[in-house]
């Protein structure tokens, strides 16, 4: 299984996808060095992507500084004991608030090995953590990606990465996750590098960050 841990890595990733589909490199050239922004697995890195979902990167960044403010250090023990008050202090949604609770239970009953999903394959990891109410496919990629550094994963479902593809190859409109997830397989087994790809790419175009993480 690979796994991108370095710079290196995504330089080798990077090569292979050029050398494969040379249709990338007019992209790569306008999306400029990639990126590793790789954080350390555990609750904390999943509750990042969490707070992350349908917001605005300001907004995001706003609300995790409270959190991380309020609750330090940030574990599954801490976030329960702290409860409601504080998850709203921090600005959480309730939603927000019920998926870190359910989380926090699942890790603390031993049901969620957020360390081990970054040796198991990709379906398992995905499944293992789609169980727990509250994660959907975007934030289990995007945990995988980022956190468990796995590098055959592109989440199809991130907006950035539609309009990204959109603009790139001349589209009219943004394709739906199901399109874009078919079209990204033939980027295995670097998928995690094309969409480092395209969202420094979404960086370049739009001039701004629509990277899902800080």
């Amino acid at each position: 299984m690979r796994k991108i841990d370095t710079l290196d890595d995504i330089a080798e990733g990077l090569e292979a996808l050029l050398q494969a589909h040379p249709e990338l490199d007019v992209i790569a050239k306008r999306a400029g060095p990639l990126p590793l922004r790789r954080s350390e697995p555990g609750f904390e890195s999943l509750a990042s992507v969490i707070v992350s979902q349908q917001v605005s990167k300001a907004s995001a960044a706003s609300i995790w500084g409270r959190l991380v403010t309020l609750i330090n250090p940030l574990t599954p023990e801490n976030y329960r004991a702290a409860g409601e008050e504080a998850w709203r202090l921090a600005g959480l949604s309730r939603a927000k608030q019920a998926t870190l609770a359910r989380i926090s239970e699942a890790i603390m009953a031993g049901e969620l090995d957020l360390h081990g999903l970054c040796h198991q394959p990709i379906d398992e990891a995905m499944a293992a953590m789609t169980s727990v109410k509250g994660i959907g496919p975007w934030t289990a990629e995007v945990y995988l990606l980022f956190s468990a550094g796995h590098a055959d994963v592109f989440p199809s479902g991130d907006v950035a990465l539609q309009h990204a593809y959109a603009h790139a190859f001349a589209e009219s409109a943004r394709p739906d996750s199901k399109a874009l997830r078919q079209f990204a397989e033939r980027w295995s087994p670097w998928r995690g590098v094309a969409a480092r790809l395209f969202w420094a790419y979404y960086a370049a175009t739009r001039g701004r960050d629509g990277t899902p993480i800080a």
